[in-house]
This record gives structure tokens, sequence and C-alpha cells, in this order.
């Protein structure tokens, strides 16, 4: 009669063993099997870091338990002492520890950090495989979108939406920008997350070391469409990537400002979409959020503020630069036409700033004053 209560005893715990693996389920343990050596190199120091910590985690739970057992009333320990309040061996233990480990992830993370730096080329392809210095990096320029990603390969002239692709082995320089709200670029298998904002331009260097068909998505909540803002990173040898970049080119669709601006619409669940040609410095107008017809781009407005603001855009096109292809900043003659991205001062011109505003205003154009110099506002011509 009493075999049985035990067996049942016995198969209770082993029926509830499954359960509690349960909340383990949603798991994914991609960051801890990644295809990417930046993503393995990041796997490394996390263990290291972990492995550390419990290094005097686990003593000290340990030691708990055990002080708790060993001095609990009844035990009655011979040893126990009330009264006692210093222990200098005890105290060095306490403190030096801790300390080493602390100088130790200390150093460890400051390497890292260094060695891991998204903005650093990668420097080799695995741990056994130095990067050759003449070896290409794929270029691949990313925006984020509401709710989607484009990519675009300025150097193969095509583009993606929610679908990128690269070679095994070959390192990937990824430029990232986004089109509206701050979003966090994130291919756990490849390397870590980089963020994505408006205006701005952050750089992530990776490489794919085993082909697969692999998850990136935001990190980083940007709206109602947040949740769906995922695309697919395929790895593939160079035949198979070479075929992909023939299936992209075979849909003779083009990505001009056009249908960017389209893109930019919020849109969720987007399937992949292929475009055989992107029209010249797309990726420019993006970052610099002028894409739209008749929007002046960030660095054109932000030059023209450097130069002296309001009254000057006029005179300078797109790429800051008046029309005749010369530079003109105010109280500096424009440069010889042909010297197209220089700024000079002719030797023995005196800038505008120095001038009296009678010298300035009551020069009349072309006219020269005592030193010389020519009358009227330079800053001012061409417009």
């Amino acid at each position: 009669m009493t075999a049985r209560p035990r067996l049942l005893s016995r198969a209770f715990p082993r029926r509830l063993a499954p359960l509690l693996l349960l909340p383990l389920g949603a798991c994914n343990w991609v960051v801890m099997s990644p295809a990417g050596d930046v993503a393995v190199q990041q796997r490394d120091l996390i263990i290291i870091s972990t492995l550390l910590m419990l290094l005097i985690i686990l003593p000290v739970m340990a030691t708990t338990i055990w002080f708790a057992w060993r001095y609990r009333e009844k035990a009655q320990a011979k040893d126990y002492d009330p009264d006692w309040d210093h222990s200098t061996s005890l105290e060095l233990l306490i403190w030096s520890a801790p300390l080493l480990i602390i100088i130790a992830l200390g150093a460890i993370t400051w390497t890292s950090t260094h060695l891991l730096d998204p903005y650093r080329p990668i420097e080799r392809i695995d741990h056994e495989r130095k990067v050759d210095p003449a070896a290409k990096r794929l270029q691949v320029e990313v925006v984020a979108l509401d709710w989607k990603w484009l990519f675009i390969y300025p150097e193969l002239g095509i583009a993606t939406v929610n679908e990128l692709a690269a070679p095994v082995d070959q390192p990937i320089e990824f430029k990232i920008t986004s089109a509206t709200l701050m979003n966090s670029f994130f291919v756990p298998a490849l390397a870590g997350q980089i963020y994505a904002m408006p205006g701005m331009q952050t750089v992530l260097h990776a490489v794919a070391n085993k082909p697969g068909n692999f998850e990136g998505f935001s990190a980083n909540y940007s709206g109602a469409g947040f949740s769906n803002m995922r695309f697919r990173f395929k790895a593939m040898d160079q035949a198979g990537f070479d075929k992909w970049v023939a299936q992209v080119k075979s849909s003779n669709a083009k990505l001009d400002r056009a249908t960017y601006v389209k893109l930019e619409q919020p849109s969720e669940k987007v399937p992949p979409m292929y475009f055989a040609g992107v029209e010249p410095k797309l990726f420019h107008a993006a970052l610099n959020m002028c894409a739209q017809p008749g929007k002046r781009c960030m660095d054109e407005v932000m030059m023209t503020d450097m130069h002296g603001g309001a009254g000057k855009e006029s005179a300078r096109d797109t790429e800051g630069l008046r029309h005749d292809g010369t530079i003109d900043v105010g109280g500096y003659h424009p440069v010889e036409p042909g010297k197209k991205g220089e700024i000079a001062q002719p030797s023995g011109m005196t800038p505008a700033a120095q001038r009296t505003p009678a010298e300035r205003g009551n020069q009349a154009p072309g006219q020269k004053d005592a030193d010389g110099h020519a009358g009227g506002h330079h800053g001012h011509e061409g417009m």
C-alpha cells in the first residue's frame, strides 16, 4: 500500500519538469549562435562577462545559504560568535575579489569597445582569416521608412525593400539613416544593432560567415507598424548572390524620387520589392531629407547658414555652389571659374566685416577705394 504513493510522488516532478521549460519557448538563441564574425565576438563578450560576474555571484549565493543553515538557532554551532565585528582576512576577501573582477571586466570591455566599434572596418573574416586590404567591401545604403526597410546597392545600381542579401565572407559596409522616426537596424545573426536617425548617417561594418536566411528588424519602437517592421537577410555564396542580383535587375522597376516619395508613406507588412535601377544620389537626398520636389537639402541649408544665412541661398545650387560653378562667401570675391569647390580670398582683399559701413555702403559697384578694393556687396553677386 505504501509503494504506490511513493511512485506517484516521483512521477509528479517528472511530469512537472517539462512545464518549467515553457518560459524558454519564446526565447530566440540566434544571438548565442550567430552567423557573422562580429556577432560571434559579441557573443563571446557576453559569455566572458557573465562568467566573470558569476565568479562572485555564485559564491555569495552559496555562502548565504550555508551561513543561514550553519548558524540557525537549532544548530548550536560551536564557532557562533554574536559579538564578532571584524576580520582582516574576511575584509580582504570581500573587497579584493570584486575589485579584481571589476578590473578584468573593465579591461575586456574597453578592448572590445574599440575592436567592435561599428564604424571601424573589420580586420578579419573569422578567427582564422584576416581581411585582405585589397578586398572589395559591399556597399549597402539603408533607409528606415514607416514601416519598412529600403536597401540601396550603389555600386550595383539596384535597390530592394524588406530584403537584404550579401555574399558569404565578403565584408559589408552599411550606411544607415531614417526618413522619419528614429529606428534601430538589427540583424542578430550578423552584428549588433545600430541606430537609424533622420538627418544623420550611422555606419556598421559586418561579415556573414555561413549561408542562411536570417531575420532583421527594428529594435527601437517607432509607431503603430513597428512590430511588422521586419526584413530577411540572405547570406549566400558568390554564385547565389550573382543570381539574386540578376533576379532583382529583371524586375525592370526603377527607384526614382517620385517612387521614393510614395515609399515614404506609412505602410505595414510590405512584401519584398525589387528595383532594377536607382536614381543617382537618392540616398544623399534621403539623408538630407530633400527627396520631395522643391525641398532644399539640409547640407545646403547648413552651408548657407555657415556662410552668412538668409540672402545668399538663391545664389547657390543643391551642392552649395553658385550657379556659375564658384563659391561666394560674404565679403570675399568668388574664385576663378573652373576652380569649383574652392574658397579663396585674393591677396590684398579686406573682408567686408573689417570695413566700415560707410566704406561698404557708399561705394558704387565697380568703384575702387583708396586701397584698391572694389565697391559693392560681393556676397550678393549673382542674386
